[in-house]
């Protein structure tokens, strides 16, 4: 079954996006909430995540699954994007309404991972 080209670049964003746990995982520390345990395991975990939900999109065996996966993933990353509001450090020098958008636009990932659960 060939799926539309839009699915296969969500999965490419996925997996190049885990990529850049391993690439630059500062970055990612520097946003994760303080109260989880063990944070650079976490940002590893998530990556590797957001890595194999990637390819998985990609697939029709496992699509459904991966998005599935995705979506809870993505609600998951709301408890990030809340600590972005807590400081100015936290924020990773992005400004509120930057980080006001960076919500918005996670409602708008969970719907297009929704999306393709028909496909």
């Amino acid at each position: 079954m060939r799926y539309p080209w839009h699915l296969y670049l969500m999965g490419v964003m996925y997996a190049i996006a885990g990529c850049i746990h391993f690439i630059k995982p500062a970055m990612y520390l520097r946003i994760m909430p303080r109260y989880l345990p063990a944070p650079q395991m976490l940002v590893y975990i998530s990556g590797i995540s957001e890595i194999i939900i990637g390819i998985a999109i990609c697939f029709p065996a496992t699509k459904n699954l991966a998005l599935w996966g995705l979506m809870l993933m993505l609600i998951l990353f709301f408890m990030v994007h809340v600590h972005m509001f807590s400081s100015e450090k936290a924020a990773a020098g992005f400004p509120q309404w930057l980080l006001v958008i960076r919500v918005f636009m996670q409602f708008g990932l969970i719907y297009w991972a929704y999306y393709y659960l028909r496909f």
